[in-house]
């Protein structure tokens, strides 16, 4: 595989670098699991919706820029390698976004899209339940048709962004008499809607990163419904599949946090170097980040090739939730008992690295666990037996 920008891809590196750096926030934003950081983080992708880099490989004509996949993975660099605020409408914009594409009727890209690129509209997701979790087909919330509308009862749990989003999508069971992945129906919801109830469920670094919601005789119109009515499962994993893939989780990211790493290595090298395996993992968290990048970038000539992602993206989950998790394992054991304090604390360490090991800890689980994973590569991709 051959590396070669076109002058036209390094015109738009220099054009985001410059962007960037004349653009960008000068202080941090306030954390965005509160509602004062929520607006800001908001402010900021309105800002890059100005300049369309909030969502530059979406047509023009719902607000994107209409650029190539390459294109993307130049902006993620040049944004990661800013420092640039965390994205935080990727539920609507990386997950959902697509899933209207290939989906949505026209009136719903036009109604939808240009507002989730601008980030009028911010999503939550509803997948989760609390008897349905990695097991989705369990999923008992129902949608049920009521003249020209669906009365949405039941509860989603885990769903991030709720607290301050504005809309929810998720799967609704539209056939009372179905059982696991039949009957269900893909649903957008809005969150002001009467009989709508959030409670904030705090995370371990004691924020209200999620929130339980609750459906009591939600009306919702059909034309909010994905796809065909109990067809849910099948736009679903489309949706899981942009999850796992490419898109929710960019090379950049983990390169970024590597060279953070190797930073943070050399800061405490004294101390580092008396266990000499953690050099190795540092070594090991840079070899695995490129790698990632390097198969990413495979993909997407792939994919510009007419080619497809299907059962593959559960592989790339495992290799960035992994690589994520060893990565501030790594930083943890670089920093030593300092590493625990919490942002609050006098000698607390700066840099983010609990929050992030705490985050990472998720990584195996959210999109489908691990385990699942390993289970649809041996299915789907090996043949093997169940």
């Amino acid at each position: 595989m051959e590396l070669a920008y076109t002058p036209k891809q390094k015109a738009f590196r220099e054009e985001v670098r410059e962007w960037l750096a004349a653009n960008q926030p000068t202080t941090p934003l306030a954390n965005y699991d509160t509602r004062e950081g929520f607006e800001q983080h908001r402010a900021w992708e309105a800002k890059l919706f100005e300049q369309r880099l909030s969502m530059v490989m979406w047509p023009k004509a719902y607000g994107g820029r209409g650029c190539d996949l390459i294109e993307w993975l130049i902006f993620e660099e040049e944004y990661y390698g800013a420092d640039a605020p965390m994205r935080i409408n990727q539920n609507g914009q990386l997950l959902l976004g697509p899933t209207l594409m290939e989906f949505g009727t026209e009136a719903q890209k036009q109604r939808f899209l240009p507002r989730m690129a601008s980030s009028v509209d911010m999503w939550a997701q509803g997948w989760s339940e609390p008897n349905a979790g990695s097991d989705m087909a369990a999923i008992t919330s129902k949608a049920i048709r009521d003249g020209d509308h669906y009365v949405l009862n039941g509860q989603k749990t885990w769903s991030s962004r709720a607290l301050f989003a504005d809309w929810l999508f998720g799967l609704f069971r539209s056939d009372p008499a179905s059982t696991r992945h039949n009957g269900l129906s893909f649903v957008m919801v809005p969150l002001d809607a009467p009989g709508v109830t959030i409670r904030p469920i705090k995370a371990l670094n004691g924020k209200n990163t999620f929130a339980e919601v609750f459906f009591d005789d939600v009306r919702v119109p059909l034309e909010n419904c994905i796809g065909a009515e109990g067809q849910g499962w099948h736009v679903a994993m489309a949706t899981a599949g942009f999850e796992r893939g490419l898109l929710l989780r960019s090379p950049a990211r983990f390169q970024a946090t590597a060279r953070k790493l190797i930073q943070l290595y050399n800061a405490n090298r004294q101390s580092a170097d008396r266990d000499p395996s953690i050099r190795e993992a540092v070594v090991e968290a840079w070899l695995g980040a490129e790698g990632y990048a390097l198969s990413s970038y495979h993909t997407v000539g792939r994919l510009s090739r007419g080619a497809q992602i299907g059962a593959e993206s559960s592989i790339n989950k495992i290799i960035w939730s992994e690589l994520d998790l060893k990565m501030h394992e790594t930083a943890m054991r670089i920093l030593g008992a300092h590493g625990e304090l919490l942002s609050s604390a006098a000698q607390a360490v700066e840099g983010g690295w609990l929050d992030g090991f705490l985050f990472a800890q998720a990584g195996p689980i959210y999109a489908g666990t691990n385990e699942i994973q390993r289970n649809i590569i041996a299915e789907r991709m090996l043949g093997l037996p169940k």
